[in-house]
C-alpha cells in the first residue's frame, strides 16, 4: 500500500522504550505527528519534546495505565481532551512473567492479562470509528514469536500473543476493502528491557543472538510499504525459520522443547561445563 506518513497522527502504546521508542522515532522522522502513551510520565514528555524538536511534528504525551478495566474509553477521553484524531494505532505495550504458572502471583497475571490482551482490543474498539473514517491508516499489533508455540514459565504471556495474533489476523480480513490496514507483528528475542522485573532466571529468554529495536521497526514499516500487506509478519530470518520448524512438530514435542530452551537451571549447567 502507499502509506502516506505525513498525513498520519499515531496512537502508540509502550513507547517510552524499547520496540516502542523506536517505532516512534521511525514514524516521527517520517513525519506523523504521534501520541505517546506510557506510564512514565517524565519520559514521555523528554521523548515528546525530543521528536518534536528534530522532526518538527506534534507529539502528544499522555501518561496511562493500561491495567485500568476502562483503558479503551478513558484513553480515548484523555485523546479527545487534546483535540487530537487518531488515523493510525500500534498497540505495543505488553509485559510478561517468569515463573511457572503454580508460583506466579494471581495479581500480577491478571494484570499481565489486562495489558497484553484486554487493552489492544479495548484501544483497538474505542478508535475503530476514528480510525475508518481517515480511511487511510494502519493498525498494527505487537505479537511474537510465542504465540506461535506454548511457553513454560511464560503461560499466560504466550496465549496472550497467541490471542492477539489470531485478533489482529482475523480483523485484517475484516477491514480489507476499507483503507484501513491491520496486521501483527511478531518479534523474537530483542535487545530490550523487557526481562527486567520478570523473575529469577529471565535473562535466559535473550542470552542467545538477539535483533535490535530498530530492526524490528523496520522489519514491520516493509510489511506495511508492501503493495498489499499480509495479516501477519515475523520479524528475522532465524525467528522465521523457528516458526516453520514448530509447525512440522509435535504439539508434545514443541512444549517440551520450549521447556528445556526456558529453563534457567539447564542453562546455567550447560554454561558450566
Amino acid at each position: 500500500m502507499t502509506v502516506d506518513y505525513r498525513a498520519q497522527t499515531v496512537l502508540l502504546t509502550g513507547a517510552s522504550s524499547g520496540i516502542g521508542a523506536a517505532f516512534a522515532t521511525a514514524l516521527a522522522a517520517r513525519g506523523s505527528n504521534l501520541v505517546l502513551v506510557a506510564r512514565r510520565a517524565e519520559r514521555l514528555a523528554a521523548m515528546a519534546d525530543e521528536l518534536h524538536r528534530a522532526h518538527g511534528v506534534r507529539v502528544d504525551a499522555v501518561p496511562f495505565d493500561l491495567a485500568h478495566p476502562a483503558a479503551g474509553s478513558e484513553l480515548r477521553q484523555a485523546v479527545a481532551d487534546r483535540g487530537v484524531a487518531v488515523t493510525s494505532l500500534i498497540n505495543n505495550a505488553a509485559f510478561g512473567t517468569f515463573a511457572r504458572f503454580a508460583d506466579a502471583d494471581p495479581g500480577r497475571l491478571a494484570a499481565e492479562i489486562a495489558v497484553d490482551v484486554a487493552a489492544p482490543v479495548q484501544l483497538t474498539a474505542a478508535f475503530m470509528p476514528q480510525l475508518l473514517s481517515a480511511a487511510n491508516g494502519f493498525i498494527i499489533n505487537l505479537a511474537g514469536v510465542s504465540a506461535y508455540f506454548p511457553s513454560p514459565r511464560m503461560a499466560v504471556y504466550s496465549a496472550g500473543k497467541a490471542f492477539v495474533l489470531s485478533f489482529t489476523e482475523s480483523l485484517w480480513t475484516e477491514l480489507r476493502g476499507t483503507g484501513l490496514t491491520a496486521f501483527a507483528v511478531s518479534p523474537g528475542a530483542t535487545a530490550t528491557d523487557f526481562t527486567t522485573g520478570m523473575g529469577a532466571g529471565a535473562g535466559v529468554l535473550t542470552s542467545g543472538r538477539t535483533r535490535t529495536p530498530g530492526e524490528v521497526v523496520a522489519t514491520a514499516l516493509a510489511h506495511l510499504e508492501r503493495r498489499d500487506p499480509g495479516p501477519s509478519v515475523i520479524d528475522g530470518r532465524s525467528n522465521q525459520l523457528g516458526v516453520i520448524m514448530s509447525r512440522l512438530a509435535s504439539r508434545r514435542w514443541s512444549a517440551r522443547l520450549m521447556d528445556r530452551a526456558f529453563d534457567p537451571d539447564r542453562r546455567a549447567e550447560t554454561t558450566a561445563a
